[in-house]
């Protein structure tokens, strides 16, 4: 009989930018977030070195271009969070990606965080494997890395 500590993880943070490879992270999030108990925190940050985003606009003014755009990558994450029974909170942030991640574990006390290893193709594909790694290396919590096609069914549980 497996035993687990309940209160081992309570917040789980899966920043995403929309991508398949940071979708397939979700499933994992969910699946331990179901386990334990947790809240799943999806996180997108509006990178600000980033065309068409700026450090002058403010949250709605990314809003507006998400939307433009298709809309929140955060939607997705709370989405199949929701579907599993999984409480879940989305954010949109502006900035440094690698700082705002920062800045959200350290202000919610994130217990794990929980990633794709690569998100979008070409310089995006090498920025989120470069977060990856960053976080991997400079955050104070566990961080699962969860390769692209990495993404498993839910197991029944009995």
């Amino acid at each position: 009989m497996l035993v687990v500590d309940a209160e081992m993880y309570e917040t789980i943070l899966v920043p995403t930018d929309g991508s398949e490879g940071a979708l397939d992270a979700v499933d994992h999030a969910v699946d331990i977030a179901d386990r334990y108990g947790a809240t799943v925190h999806a996180l997108f940050v509006a990178d600000t070195r980033m065309s068409p985003v700026s450090s002058g606009m403010d949250r709605e003014d990314v809003l507006d271009l998400l939307d433009a755009g298709g809309g929140k990558p955060t939607t997705r994450v709370v989405e199949r969070a929701e579907t599993a029974g999984v409480a879940a909170v989305e954010s949109v942030e502006i900035g440094v990606p690698y700082e705002k991640i920062q800045q959200y574990v350290a202000d919610h006390n994130v217990d794990l965080v929980v990633m794709g290893t690569h998100g979008r193709t070409g310089l995006e594909h090498t920025l989120l494997g470069s977060l990856t790694e960053r976080a991997v290396r400079t955050l104070a919590v566990p961080v699962l890395t969860v390769p692209i096609d990495g993404a498993r069914e839910p197991r029944e549980r009995g």
